[in-house]
């Protein structure tokens, strides 16, 4: 079943391109949407069984006015009047109340497919494997996760019960219209032409206009977050010229797009208007022909062009909010487009989050052959690349006994937290085996990265992501197995202290406490710590050193190892060099062997002293 674009989308910019994340097709898209309906036909059927009993309602104000003009026309007495203006007044107290309730009913459900909808791509967004975020960029997924769902909600609140709204009235009408004589109907269709070619115009040009719209906001995005993000280094090379020209660039290009499609909407205006017109000319010239040959009386003709002109808002709407319609299925698309690519067999998919998650129990590369092992952890000849030309680890095996604790070491860019995140879960290796333990209701492997994020929320809510049924018991006990206690009780309000964003600061050393404070309530078999103590500086180093290795007691390990004091106090030492294991045992032995290890120790400990054999 195809469920997205064969082909990804690109962006390109300056010699550069990133592999932007799948967009669904039509047909894909209106299947989700059905789908995202689904659970509430029942309200759906409601709203617009409403909606249709209110136009209907309301259609009988022109007939009403019409049989005014008969009796005006005819000279009849005022009392005659009384009637119609009494059932005026009932008509519009009853279409005001139905319509109320049954925009109410279709906003409630566009509101719940809404909520639905941001629900599925989160958890889906949030499983997406990490090289594939790489590949696309973080500007992609934040114009996705953004703008988009900006732009389907604005549909869903506005657009939504306006266009069934509109699509009732017009189809209703136009029966009325059939009803009082079938000429005025005849004349009135002489519109249509005019309005679907303005509307064919219109979708050809809008869709694709959109769609390049959202790809330049996102490339815009991209470029702004690894210009700030990497500020630092920008001044540093002296790029700031180069880095301020692509973001122009990029600007221009989403201004330029945005300037057609404004463009594109004053075009669309124009037409409907001719429509309107010629629409219009021909009820009159109609009712006048009708009239003079008495086939009709003045008041219904009169009628007829009430209704005509009764259609230029319902037909004016629809056709307009095309714009909101495609706009929003554009973005609606690439929403999709993230679910379903989400939604494809990936057995290494994990959570790509820096703190504590839970991973399948075993990730398979594809056309990989299933390894059995005993061991706590297995790799087997894992391989993996980010892309064409681009590999990182070459046949790497790997094997952690239960209760063994592993440091990867080696330079940067040896494939070190390439290797750390395969074996937590996060990230799919192209070839190879990785056995993992499974789990037995805590989570099987947890890993922990330099890169924590403080929650916003109390420090208990913090704490009890990694075990929601934790007593405040737990909290102050892994708390105190990190050795963070004495400073979480010191704070304002203990563990009901608000922390994260617009709360209370914690610097690197006591976030990265609480990120292994997490680990320890959620108590997995395997932990993987991927420099976790990197971020404290030379100040927090030891104490983190600490905190790291009392959370690692009594389970299986492996940690990259930022400095070489952690690689000291492991049971096992494993060298990488260029994606690949060139050394592996104890410190001691690897470091009397004079090989990288040894070379990498006397560089980090600062002796030039040769190595005893």
């Amino acid at each position: 079943m195809t469920t997205t674009a064969d082909l990804p989308e690109r962006a390109e910019s300056d010699g550069d391109s990133a592999e932007l994340l799948p967009v669904a097709t039509p047909a894909r898209t209106r299947a989700a949407l059905r789908a995202l309906i689904r659970p509430d036909r029942g309200l759906a059927l409601t709203g617009i069984g409403v909606l249709v009993a209110a136009t209907a309602v309301g259609l009988l104000v022109q007939p009403l006015l019409g049989r005014i003009v008969d009796i005006v026309a005819d000279g009849r007495p005022a009392a005659d009047l009384t009637l119609p203006v009494v059932l005026l007044v009932a008509v519009a107290a009853v279409q005001g109340l139905t319509t109320t309730i049954g925009l109410t009913r279709v906003a409630r459900l566009g509101e719940t497919v809404l909520a639905r909808l941001r629900e599925r791509f989160v958890e889906r967004a949030l499983n997406l494997p990490a090289d594939r975020l790489e590949r696309a960029g973080a500007g992609d997924l934040t114009a996705r996760v953004t703008g988009d769902v900006a732009r389907v909600a604005e549909a869903v609140r506005s657009a939504l019960p306006e266009m069934a709204r509109s699509v009732l009235a017009i189809v209703l009408t136009l029966g009325a219209l059939a009803l009082l004589d079938v000429r005025f109907l005849l004349a009135a269709l002489l519109a249509v032409p005019v309005q679907l070619l303005t509307a064919r115009w219109y979708v050809r040009r809008a869709l694709t206009l959109y769609a390049d719209q959202r790809i330049a906001n996102g490339a815009q995005q991209q470029q702004l977050l690894e210009t700030i993000g990497g500020a630092v280094t920008v001044r540093g090379h002296r790029l700031e010229a180069r880095h301020t020209e692509r973001s122009a660039g990029r600007s221009r290009k989403a201004v330029d797009l945005t300037m057609r499609s404004v463009n594109l909407v004053l075009g669309f205006y124009g037409r409907l208007h001719i429509a309107e017109y010629i629409g219009l000319a021909a009820v009159l010239i109609a009712g006048f022909w009708l009239v003079r040959d008495g086939a009709v009386s003045i008041g219904t003709a009169t009628a007829a062009a009430l209704y005509f002109h009764s259609l230029f808002g319902p037909v004016n709407a629809a056709l307009v909010l095309l714009d909101d319609a495609q706009s929003a299925a554009a973005g609606l698309a690439r929403l999709v487009g993230v679910t379903d690519l989400a939604e494809e067999p990936d057995p290494a998919a994990g959570r790509a989050d820096p703190d504590p998650v839970p991973v399948p129990h075993q990730r398979t590369a594809p056309d990989a052959t299933a390894v059995t092992a005993t061991a706590a952890v297995t790799a087997h000849a894992v391989g993996h690349a980010y892309g064409p030309g681009r590999p990182v680890l070459h046949e790497v095996s790997l094997t952690l006994e239960p209760g063994e604790h592993v440091a990867l070491v080696g330079t940067s860019g040896a494939g070190k937290s390439t290797l750390a995140r395969i074996v937590a879960g996060v990230q799919q290796p192209t070839s190879g085996t990785v056995t993992a333990p499974a789990g037995t209701g805590e989570a099987a492997v947890v890993l922990v990265t330099q890169e924590v994020h403080v929650f916003t929320g109390t420090l208990a809510e913090d704490l009890r992501l990694a075990r929601p049924d934790a007593t405040d018991a737990d909290l102050r006990a892994a708390l105190a197995t990190v050795h963070a206690l004495d400073w979480a009780e010191a704070l304002p309000d203990g563990l009901g202290t608000v922390v994260g964003e617009g709360g209370h600061r914690l610097d690197p050393a006591r976030a990265q406490q609480l990120a292994l404070a997490r680990l320890v309530l959620a108590d997995p078999a395997l932990a993987v710590l991927d420099e976790a103590t990197a971020e404290a500086g030379s100040a927090g180093a030891r104490v983190l050193e600490r905190s790291a290795e009392a959370a690692l007691a009594g389970r299986t390990a492996l940690v990259v190892a930022h400095r070489l004091t952690q690689a000291v106090a492991a049971d096992r030492v494993v060298v990488l060099e260029s994606g690949r294991v060139v050394e592996s045992g104890p410190h001691e032995e690897l470091r009397d062997a004079d090989g990288p290890y040894a070379a990498l120790w006397r560089a980090w400990s600062g002796s030039r002293t040769a190595p005893h054999p």
